[in-house]
């Protein structure tokens, strides 16, 4: 019987993309809401992306892989 595949996690491959260079590409969190109080300085640095430490990126990898 052959074995299954596994599946990528739907959740997880909308949140991250791969570069070209092989990292994980990621959003930073607490801008989605609440922003009032929040400085402008803060929310235009919220806005850029970031990359997911290395220590994380092939955890992340195998669970957005398709």
């Amino acid at each position: 019987m052959a074995k299954t595949k596994m599946k990528s996690h739907r959740g997880a491959s909308k949140r991250f993309k791969l570069t070209k260079s092989g990292k994980v590409k990621r959003a930073h969190a607490s801008k989605s809401h609440l922003a009032g109080h929040k400085k402008r300085k803060r929310l235009r640095r919220l806005k850029k992306k970031g990359y997911v430490d290395k220590n994380q990126s092939k955890l992340i990898r195998s669970i957005i892989s398709k």
